[in-house]
């Protein structure tokens, strides 16, 4: 890979990624830690923070410190484990789901003023390289 395509990768990724702050702070009542955790919790169902670190690849006091945030807001709630009394699990609540899906929508329709005058095939490329981007960091986390 040339320096040229190099740089503009790397500015690209920094733009995209400073615009979802951004866009996240203006228009969203989830912080991107949260929305995360309960998309996780929503499609994986109740997980301890040990596998929440596991999976996001994260510390295990930064889940915690996340988690607590979102039960504190009732999005999620601690119920124990049946295997373990002394340990709990984290599952996402009624509220929690409304919560998440009113701010899945909201970057829905985002995403879909922003391009609204792709095509349908530049549209699924541009997911298509996301995925095999994301796909790699998350393979070689270390790289």
């Amino acid at each position: 890979m040339n320096n040229k395509s190099l740089e503009l990768i790397e500015q690209e990724l920094t733009d995209l990624i400073r615009r979802i702050v951004i866009s996240e702070k203006r228009n969203d009542s989830l912080e991107r830690s949260g929305y995360i955790l309960l998309r996780l919790l929503l499609s994986h169902g109740p997980a301890g923070v040990k596998q929440l670190a596991e999976k996001l690849q994260l510390d295990i006091s930064t889940i915690s410190r996340q988690a607590a945030a979102l039960e504190a807001k009732k999005y999620v709630e601690r119920v124990p484990n049946p295997a373990d009394k002394r340990s709990y699990y984290y599952t996402i609540t009624d509220k929690g789901i409304k919560e998440l899906e009113e701010n899945k929508q909201r970057r829905f329709d985002r995403l879909e003023r922003i391009m609204e005058s792709w095509s349908e095939e530049e549209q699924y490329n541009f997911g298509k390289l996301l995925k095999k981007y994301n796909e790699h960091v998350k393979e070689n986390p270390k790289r």
